[in-house]
């Protein structure tokens, strides 16, 4: 009995660590790819740079829980950064430099900002942060990720094109894999409940090969894992002031997010994240960054969006995300590997994520309800959630006269709505106003 329940445990978690796989997967693909093409990199380096990020992304899920802040929380391509990256690109014509120029350039942010951040957490800076993080702030923040997330998937899952249309007949498989991973999370029972995500990517993907065909919106054509470790591949590094400022806040900004998903995994686990394990994790989370820097690949986050993912398998075990991680990194070893994994349908894995992300919703709501908001008092989460959202959803010409290098954080919602809600926590007397 004790040999089949240890070997069923074992097939458990190795099931889990496939599902932790296509979702680091997910989460990981599509950075180097519009980085790559923002940068006009070849389709060889777009290739090597898909191949370093898949490894670098598997080794610090280990590193993070092994020894970081040891919960099950994905760490990778942060969003802050990504958004960051792209906007700097598309305004480099305004700013009068060339993107052989902009690459040097947020290369040496990288690699500064993570320096910064580094000496921040080391001189105690993320007590101070701690202090400020109320119930209202990370409800605000958890709220915003979700959105901005959803959104995101939920073009991808239509087949959203650049012209404003959507495909009807993905957008139909879209809808019927969001309700295969609402019935497997709603009615599996025992373990089998636990791989919901797993199921609604397997079941859409063989479904749309058979309506559709196989995807090939990705040239994965990598090579061995040797040769893509170019030293500096975007060029020497090269200082310009404006793009170093916002390198240095979008490196504050991301600590923010360590410790709002330290937080909520906090309140998800059942224990408290000590200022060790927090401090600990800032410091894998930069070292990582800098050797991104380095290699050509965008700075590393802890993904709060993590936590919608685990309220929806309900596998809390390190183990299963040690396990996709390696299994993550042999992919991005190995390019015949990452080759096959790329064509998985972006509509596929936006649909399995739209479902698994509508978790978070019940977290931010949670997170919130833990105060009393009266007429008055809801200013202090309405005015920073409904600002956020407005912004998302202005394009990117709406914010085309202001300075450039202002452009990424005053266009970034999530920023802005987290900021807002800071100011207003700790700068007004609610307690007073109640």
């Amino acid at each position: 009995m004790l040999e089949r329940n240890t070997s069923q445990s074992t097939a458990s978690v190795l099931l889990a660590g496939v599902q932790w796989l296509f979702f680091i997967f997910t989460n990981t693909v599509m950075v180097p790819l519009s980085i790559g093409h923002a940068l006009d990199l070849s389709p060889a380096a777009i290739a090597e740079s898909m191949q370093r990020s898949f490894i670098l992304t598997g080794a610090v899920c280990i590193v993070q829980a092994a020894w970081g802040h040891r919960f099950a929380l994905m760490d990778g391509p942060a969003g802050v950064w990504w958004g960051l990256v792209l906007s700097i690109c598309a305004s480099a014509p305004a700013m009068g430099m060339d993107l052989g120029t902009v690459a040097a350039s947020l290369a040496s942010g990288f690699i500064l900002s993570g320096v910064l951040v580094i000496a921040l957490a080391l001189c105690g800076f993320l007590r101070v942060m701690k202090r400020l993080f109320s119930p209202s702030v990370m409800g605000v923040f958890l709220f915003l990720i979700a959105f901005q997330l959803e959104n995101t998937f939920f073009k991808g899952m239509i087949g959203f094109d650049i012209a404003g249309r959507f495909d009807l007949p993905i957008a139909g498989l879209s809808v019927v894999i969001i309700a295969v991973v609402a019935l497997i999370h709603i009615k599996g029972k025992g373990v089998f409940g636990q791989f919901s995500l797993l199921g609604g990517i397997v079941f859409g993907w063989i479904a749309y090969v058979l309506l559709f065909g196989q995807s090939s919106r990705i040239d994965a054509a990598g090579t061995d894992v040797i040769s893509i470790w170019h030293w500096l591949p975007w060029g020497t590094p090269h200082i310009d002031p404006g793009i170093l400022v916002v390198s240095m806040l979008a490196g504050i900004v991301n600590m923010m997010n360590t410790l709002t998903s330290l937080t909520a995994a906090s309140t998800l686990y059942g224990r408290e994240s000590t200022d060790k394990e927090a401090v600990k994790s800032v410091l894998f989370t930069n070292l990582f960054s800098i050797i991104a820097g380095c290699f050509g690949l965008i700075p590393f986050g802890t993904f709060a969006s993590s936590i919608g993912f685990l309220e929806n398998t309900r596998v809390l075990r390190r183990s299963a995300l040690i396990v996709g991680a390696g299994l993550f990194i042999i992919v991005g070893a190995v390019p015949a590997l990452s080759g096959w994994l790329v064509q998985l349908p972006l509509s596929v894995g936006g649909a399995a994520l739209f479902a698994a992300y509508l978790q978070m919703f019940g977290t931010a709501f949670r997170t919130l309800s833990t105060t009393t908001y009266t007429p008055r008092t809801i200013y202090r989460i309405a005015l920073p959630i409904l600002t956020g959202i407005c912004i998302m959803n202005l394009p990117t010409a709406a914010f085309s006269d202001l300075p450039p290098l202002l452009t990424p954080l005053l266009s970034n919602g999530l920023v802005m709505g987290v900021l807002l809600v800071l100011v207003l926590d700790n700068v007004i007397r609610w307690d007073r106003i109640k």
